[in-house]
């Protein structure tokens, strides 16, 4: 069962939504490395990564270079001094180092080819391997919500898996949006809708139509296990099914209070789930809870408070019905809230999906043009042979150098 305490910190909102893609799409090369290369799909920046972990973040790195160096140093030179991060009723004074105390005690549980992403990444972006590796653990910070419809609650039984993410536009995160196409060697491919420098991921799809988002609670403290975003990231790349991306969460070491929505495509199914630290349990669709009253067949959703509260409403009347515009119509406010840093709809069945981001000035996600793509299509992309070259990553043969985390305790 889902336990009692949905929170709003950093809430975000999972929801079904629709946009016509364009008939074609206008795809221009920006540049090559290695396997990988940055191209932009109708103005949205789409990174290709293929190979080993280390070759992927050495990819991620080099053709996003700018990108990183500046989230990295915005987050710690200017955004962590605005952090209140608090412990066991403690203040901790300096974020940075926290967060590194938090990513050392969580390395043990933590698959080593993330670190070698990450070293690659590192390398590609000419950083320092602790900033890029602490930068890549902030999620652990922030929580957010869920929705999936599909059957009967739909016009034509389509199952719908969108999102809603309020992590805040003051982080600015939405200046360095991209999707990360990636295919990594040995381990389905998968798009993960994300930021630069970021290898973990939040809201995701692979090419076997699993599609993923998190939301989160309370906990913070709880450091003991893999971090949210990596359970998301081993979902992508390793469940074939629904059975199997639940099952990353059953049986894998975790952390503090997250839920979850997941949907199959293949099965038309979702479910809404609790993987916290201590605490594990799904709900599935039509499902309900002392925390989500409102049991709506072939539906799973959760939210908090008064936004839980319109949403069911809002489901509830359309029932059955849902289209292209009246699915649109149930992220209006006041269901996403004004934090709303990206929006996403999954059509897991047939793999496409449409993506916004918050503007620059920090209006919100809904508020702005959805972009729409198909991974089945990006998959197929391949790079211009008169694009930018830069240099491919280091020879296999040459180890990178072991991640060593430095940082305070975890607890402080």
């Amino acid at each position: 069962m889902l336990r009692a305490s949905i929170r709003t910190i950093g809430m975000t909102l999972l929801l079904v939504v629709w946009a016509v893609a364009p008939l074609h799409a206008e795809t221009k090369t920006i540049g090559r490395c290695g396997a990988g290369f940055l191209e932009e799909v109708n103005g949205y920046r789409v990174l290709h990564l293929k190979g080993t972990p280390f070759e992927m973040g050495y990819q991620h790195g080099a053709l996003l270079k700018d990108d990183i160096r500046e989230n990295v140093r915005f987050l710690f030179e200017e955004k962590a001094n605005e952090l209140k991060l608090e412990v066991a009723g403690v203040k901790l004074l300096n974020p940075k180092r926290a967060i590194g105390g938090i990513a050392a005690t969580q390395k043990k549980f933590i698959p080593e080819r993330f670190y070698e992403e990450l070293r690659g990444m590192a390398a590609g972006a000419d950083l320092d391997v602790q900033e890029v590796t602490v930068a890549n653990f902030i999620p652990e910070l922030f929580h957010c919500s869920g929705f999936a419809l599909s059957g009967s609650a739909t016009k034509d039984g389509t199952l719908y898996h969108g999102r809603i993410l309020d992590y805040g536009c003051d982080w600015r995160l939405q200046d360095h949006a991209v999707l990360v196409i990636a295919e990594p060697e040995g381990k389905i491919p998968f798009v993960n809708v994300t930021y630069a420098g970021f290898i973990g991921s939040v809201t995701g799809m692979n090419a076997r139509q699993v599609s993923i988002g998190e939301m989160g609670g309370r906990g913070l403290g709880h450091w003991d296990g893999i971090p949210m975003a990596f359970l998301v990231r081993m979902v992508l790349e390793q469940a074939d099914d629904l059975d199997q991306a639940i099952a990353v969460f059953r049986d894998n070491p975790r952390t503090c209070e997250y839920y979850y929505v997941i949907a199959d495509g293949k099965t038309g199914k979702g479910v809404g789930m609790e993987a916290s630290w201590n605490t594990f349990g799904v709900v599935p669709m039509g499902g309900t809870h002392p925390r989500l009253p409102h049991a709506i067949k072939d539906a799973v959703l959760l939210s908090a408070g008064d936004r839980y509260e319109e949403l069911a409403r809002r489901v509830q009347s359309g029932f059955g019905t849902f289209d292209a515009d009246s699915a649109r119509a149930l992220m209006d406010r006041p269901v996403a809230m004004k934090s709303n840093l990206h929006s996403v709809l999954f059509e897991t069945k047939s793999s496409r999906f449409w993506v916004a981001n918050a503007a620059k000035d920090g209006a919100p996600a809904a508020s702005q043009p959805y972009h729409a793509f198909q991974l089945t299509d990006l998959l197929t992309h391949e790079p211009s042979s008169q694009a930018p070259t830069l240099p491919p990553p280091p020879s296999s043969a040459t180890p990178a150098p072991k991640t060593v985390i430095q940082g305070a305790s975890a607890t402080p």
